[in-house]
């Protein structure tokens, strides 16, 4: 039997998925599980990526031990975070993490010297305070970047480490605020603007596309070789890329973060989509991504981190379901991105420092909802569209509440399936490569695997 292994790596956990196609449908079986998370070290907040690379190969280890190899390996994970490498190829740190502060003042520098209308006019990129574009104005502005000789985008950067073969994916570097929309190529004339090395950025790479075969190094610590693929990097390019989705219906990819959006042959790059801070962000065979990023679970994770986790997050909805109380609160708040207190940041937003646990939940909830639908309905005035339908994929799909909500407050069918989409995804990139099987059809083997449920209120 083929095998093939999704990496798929988020802010708060990574996983190891094989896949198999058996009898026309897709086989998964996640085999190895990690932690991951963005920690404080001497006042900034850094991934540690050394952690990262020995869980990626002590997940790809544990095929020799199932007897299970595959014959591709591909990874996905966050966007806009990066690595660089120095002349001899040794890394640059610290790996800064995208909820660190650091790019406050950039943003500024960067928009006196290109403004955020011409950015948008050329990148199709919404105005996020954490884009790769203003970490590496940092990098140059504190000397960083004067040592650096390779930049990868953190799922190249674990592909480099290994098969010692340094590229760029196409869909996580859109991501950076950095590659032209129209031409699908890094900006020569924004890299020129800000002065950073036009050396470092490499032509991108396709989904599919092979990297390499692991190191000898690698073989022997992990048993075996096999092929390195380039996945949808970017973790919501590859959950995109397994949803059957059509004109007709958007795709919410809940997570972390929920990223709403519609899939079109061309990128959006009017005034209205940049004022309505809508990103045009890269996917397979060059579509584009046309979406909305909402703070998502991040807002969950948080309240019951901060609570010790002495709730599940079953009991949480309870809670919330309990409430009567209806107010909101805009999820994308700057104050929310990292707070020392997410309870104590929404309770300010929302106007009462002792508003009970039930009520606050209730109003995550509620936000979470009316987000979903203003970008709704401003993705049928900016792509006229008529819109029908919600497809909910990633782990947040399994919230009955949330998905309730949803579909009393937008007034469309909410249909909800693939918990694992983002690795679905990121097989079905390694499946494509070298058959000749189409994304269509690739996303009919999906629906065939997985059925679909529609949300009843």
């Amino acid at each position: 039997m083929q095998y093939y292994l999704a990496i798929d790596i988020g802010a708060s956990s990574g996983r190891h998925i094989l896949g198999s196609v058996v009898n026309g449908t897709v086989q998964l079986e996640e085999i190895y599980r990690f932690d991951n998370g963005i920690q404080e070290e001497n006042g900034t907040l850094v991934w540690d990526i050394d952690h990262l690379v020995k869980e990626v190969k002590a997940g790809i280890a544990q095929c020799k031990v199932l007897g299970k190899l595959p014959s591709s390996v591909a990874i996905d994970t966050w966007g806009v975070d990066y690595v660089l490498l120095d002349a001899d190829k040794r890394e640059i740190l610290p790996a800064v993490a995208y909820r660190d502060g650091r790019t406050a003042a950039a943003q500024e520098k960067v928009h006196a010297i290109l403004s955020p209308d011409t950015l948008y006019a050329r990148t199709g990129i919404q105005k996020q305070s954490f884009n790769t574009i203003y970490q590496l104005f940092c990098d140059k502005e504190s000397g960083k970047l004067q040592k650096a000789a390779h930049f990868m985008m953190m799922p190249d950067y674990l592909s480099f480490k290994l098969t010692g073969v340094i590229q760029n994916e196409y869909t996580n570097a859109t991501t950076s605020g950095l590659v032209n929309a129209e031409a699908k190529t890094w900006d020569e004339d924004i890299l020129a603007a800000l002065e950073l090395p036009e050396a470092l950025f490499l032509p991108l790479s396709l989904p599919g596309a092979v990297v390499g075969g692991f190191t000898e190094a690698v073989q022997a610590e992990v048993g075996f070789n096999a092929t390195v693929l380039h996945a949808p990097s970017h973790d919501t390019a590859s959950a995109v890329a397994a949803c059957p989705v059509d004109d007709a219906s958007v795709y919410l990819s809940s997570g972390t973060w929920s990223l709403i959006g519609t899939e079109n042959a061309r990128p959006i790059l009017s005034k209205a989509a940049q004022n309505a801070n809508f990103t045009n962000e890269g996917g397979v065979e060059y579509r584009f991504r046309f979406l909305k990023n909402i703070m998502g679970m991040w807002l969950f994770q948080n309240i019951r981190k901060e609570l010790g986790k002495q709730y599940t997050y079953d009991e949480m909805m309870e809670m919330a379901k309990g409430s009567d109380y209806r107010g909101c609160f805009d999820c994308n708040d700057p104050t929310l991105t990292a707070p020392e207190s997410m309870l104590g940041a929404i309770r300010a937003l929302l106007g009462d420092e002792n508003l009970p646990l039930p009520d606050v939940l209730s109003a995550v909830y509620h936000s979470l909802a009316r987000s979903y639908q203003i970008a709704v309905e401003a993705m049928e005035a900016l792509s006229r569209k008529a819109i029908d339908r919600i497809l909910i994929v990633g782990g947040g799909s399994k919230d009955r509440y949330l998905n309730e909500l949803t579909a009393r407050t937008t007034g469309k069918r909410v249909v909800t399936g693939l918990p694992e989409a983002t690795a679905l995804g990121n097989l079905l990139a390694q499946i494509m490569q070298g058959k000749t099987i189409s994304l269509q059809q690739a996303r009919e083997l999906v629906k065939q695997s997985f059925p679909l449920k529609e949300t009843t209120i």
